[in-house]
């Protein structure tokens, strides 16, 4: 899809497109603090493996406060995301790097207790991803299912686009407006990809 204002690619050389993970790859259950708990949204895998396909890098960014309050471990969120890469590998789809944030203002365990940059709407996430992995900001699309995401996005000067599966953008934990808003991930790279 091209910008309404530039006429220009939403992704283009050097950028990247940043999804959140549950409720954009993941169903948006009460709690994913387990692997068992995790499980793929319809067409995620084929979305993905879309962009692969167009060689459009695909990073993951997620608040992961569920560590800081004592729910699950670092050690047993990699599991987790082990279980999505193999999930999403099963359709021919990868993503290029995972980012987190275990960090939480209020946590009940200690070693996390921060009111952390990284976590979104903060923009730490993505701007490590600028810095690991030479992505261009201003060029990349962050895909949300919440106000945070899309804040985060405007924020680090992405284009943004809000997708009505998991919290659909009704979580009002922020004030922030998307540059789209579609059913699904899938038609989110259906956009991206258009020219």
């Amino acid at each position: 899809m091209r910008d309404r204002e530039t006429n220009l690619p939403l992704v283009s050389a050097g950028g990247a497109v940043f999804l959140d993970r549950d409720g954009v790859i993941c169903k948006q259950a009460a709690f994913v603090n387990r692997p068992e708990d995790l499980a793929l949204i319809e067409g995620t895998s084929e979305a993905i493996a879309r962009l692969n396909r167009a060689h459009i890098p695909v990073i993951v960014i997620t608040n992961q406060g569920g560590i800081a309050m004592g729910h699950l471990t670092e050690e047993t969120l990699a599991k987790i995301h082990a279980k999505m890469k193999f999930l999403l590998a099963e359709a021919g789809a990868s993503v290029d790097a995972i980012y987190y944030c275990p960090h939480h203002p209020q946590a009940t365990v200690t070693d996390y207790l921060l009111d952390c940059p990284c976590r979104k709407p903060g923009i730490g996430m993505l701007e490590k991803a600028r810095d690991d992995l030479g992505v261009n900001l201003r060029k990349s699309v962050l895909v949300g299912d919440a106000t945070t995401d899309i804040l985060a996005g405007v924020r680090a000067c992405c284009r943004t686009i809000l997708v009505k599966t998991g919290l659909g953008g009704k979580d009002g934990r922020a004030i922030a407006e998307p540059d789209f808003t579609v059913p699904e991930l899938s038609a989110a790279v259906v956009q991206i990809l258009a020219t």
